[in-house]
């Protein structure tokens, strides 16, 4: 985990199925349904018997959400609770980078925003507005040449052109 990430996870209760209410630093509280995860990993099905669900701690020494052996690390189930929550998840954000090769600052620029605000919605310091998710999402779509703005999305071949 990045010693960067914002949010610490303060407290855990395991609902039922397979859900954990969280609590964060942040003064967030959320829900995630981390069934899905743990029926995508061999090594975490244990976990998802009732009874070694109940037993869903706040790690040790924070960090993380444990059952005995295994645990979910709290950047992961941070970004899982926005996501589902229907929000934008510094994962997301750092994803959209990695997939276009975006430095810090690159991404700035093709965003019209601070790097530093990159580096904060990257690290989880501040949340991700709508429009700022998608005008990646548009960057992405048209991948505009430096310092132009595109005046009309691209149009796939074959297709009638947008009127004017």
């Amino acid at each position: 985990m990045s010693e960067y990430f914002f949010p610490r996870l303060t407290a855990v209760e395991a609902l039922a199925p397979h859900r954990v209410r969280t609590r964060w630093s942040t003064g967030e509280v959320l829900e995630v349904d981390i069934g899905p995860i743990l029926r995508r990993n061999p090594a975490l099905a244990p976990i998802l018997d009732h009874d070694v669900f109940a037993h869903a701690h706040l790690a040790e020494w924070g960090g993380a959400i444990e059952w005995f052996d295994a645990e979910l690390g709290e950047d992961n189930v941070y970004a899982w609770a926005k996501e589902q929550a229907g929000e934008v998840s510094h994962a997301m954000f750092d994803e959209w980078m990695r997939r276009n090769a975006l430095s810090l600052t690159t991404a700035a620029e093709a965003l019209g925003i601070s790097r530093r605000m990159v580096s904060y919605y990257r690290t989880a310091h501040k949340p991700i507005p709508r429009s700022i998710w998608l005008a990646c999402l548009g960057w992405e779509a048209t991948r505009p040449a430096s310092g132009m703005l595109p005046r009309a999305l691209p149009v796939p071949c074959g297709c009638a052109t947008a009127r004017s």
